[in-house]
């Protein structure tokens, strides 16, 4: 009689045994334990919106399943939400792609990432992820198969892409460069010149740059932001990534999109049609009525958004020893908390005592170690009341 295996006992890949869980969604977890467990928590792990869906979005949602919109659509989007994205890019990015051939419309922007990834890079490939980084781009890279090559920006510098960088990491196997501005978790905004230095590297040693725009509207100060598809010779090496969830608060709507040339979108699709068939049909009409109506709940939340990173940059910068640099995009601030140990420990001693949860930056890259990210998408009295948390933990920390 043959011996009964264990199912728990079965053999996973190895491109499955080299990703960790998500330390981001960890970290939440950790916090939601304290708060399940009665505790004062003020929870900044999050990269969410803490606004609601604009109301005319949820209507439109709403409307489409009263008319029976619940069934399977074309593997591409809706012809309606295509066009207007279509739109949207050309308007707002000055990007020119066609409907029906250069845009797909996807689960989140994190799936377009993953089927970008999926359909580009194949076994033993490089993929260069510039530290920091979003902490879900290398076991992305490592489920395809690919390898990633970390380039760690300078913290002296601020992060700055520099050419010099990114040659000195290039190699015969590297294939694509992942850009992520504004930046999660550094809240940085690439410039004319950073976005060159990529794109002259992209050219030279013939890269694919999947660019995550998820943060494009997400802008303070004089800041704007650029795609790096705009600048010459770079669209036709270039996956524009973006989506609904930070613009428009839609983070469990679960919709996003990607755009490029014709023959990488058909390679994309293939992903996308073997996994997910589809994105979700109602939920592409409430995303026609988000990019073609009123924007000024957008506008709103940008705004809300630049008065919390006021607060929290200003704040952060009163407590002795932390060094926050100033945040130009996105909702996140990335402070230096060496000056207390390394960010694991400061972090851990924060929820501890303080119960302030944030990530460390070890998360976002072995060179950030210092570092943890305090996301700002929450009210300014929950953020006042964790600043003032976190000065009384660390001053303690001193004694």
């Amino acid at each position: 009689m043959e011996e009964e295996v264990n199912p728990t006992d079965f053999p996973l890949p190895q491109r499955v045994r080299s990703v960790q869980p998500s330390p981001t969604v960890v970290f939440r977890e950790l916090a939601q334990r304290r708060l399940d467990a009665g505790d004062t928590v003020f929870d900044l792990t999050i990269g969410e919106p803490d606004f609601d869906t604009p109301a005319h979005i949820i209507e439109a949602a709403y409307a489409a399943l009263k008319a029976g919109f619940t069934h399977y659509v074309n593997s591409r989007g809706i012809t309606e939400l295509l066009a207007a994205i279509s739109r949207k890019l050309e308007s707002d990015n000055h990007l020119s792609y066609a409907p029906d051939r250069e845009i797909l419309v996807t689960l989140g922007g994190k799936q377009a990432i993953f089927a970008a990834i999926m359909a580009t890079v194949e076994q033993g490939d490089e993929v260069l992820v510039l530290d920091p980084a979003w902490v879900s781009y290398d076991p992305m890279v490592r489920l395809a198969g690919g390898v990633p090559v970390h380039v760690p920006l300078s913290v002296q510098d601020n992060f700055r892409i520099t050419e010099e960088q990114l040659n000195r990491h290039l190699t015969g196997q590297t294939r694509v460069l992942i850009l992520n501005s504004p930046n999660n978790p550094t809240g940085r905004v690439a410039t004319q010149t950073e976005l060159e230095a990529v794109a002259a590297v992209a050219q030279k040693a013939n890269l694919l740059v999947i660019s995550d725009e998820i943060y494009e509207k997400l802008v303070y100060d004089d800041r704007r932001h650029v795609s790096i598809a705009t600048l010459p010779g770079m669209r036709e090496r270039t996956l524009v990534v973006n989506g609904f969830s930070k613009t428009y608060a839609m983070t469990g709507w679960r919709l996003g999109y990607v755009a490029g040339p014709a023959s990488l979108i058909g390679a994309v699709l293939k992903v996308h049609q073997h996994s997910v068939t589809c994105a979700t049909s109602f939920v592409q009409s409430a995303a026609v009525a988000a990019l073609n109506g009123p924007q000024d709940d957008m506008e709103r939340m940008v705004a809300e958004f630049k008065a919390r990173r006021d607060l929290v940059v200003a704040g952060l910068n009163a407590i002795p020893g932390v060094k926050c640099p100033q945040v130009e995009g996105a909702f996140y601030a990335f402070p230096d908390v060496s000056a207390y140990g390394p960010g694991e420990e400061v972090g851990k001693v924060l929820l501890q005592e303080g119960g302030v949860a944030l990530v460390p930056g070890s998360a976002f890259g072995a060179s950030c170690a210092n570092h943890l990210r305090l996301s700002f998408a929450a009210s300014r009295e929950t953020l006042e009341r964790a600043l003032e948390a976190m000065g009384r933990v660390l001053e303690r920390m001193k004694e």
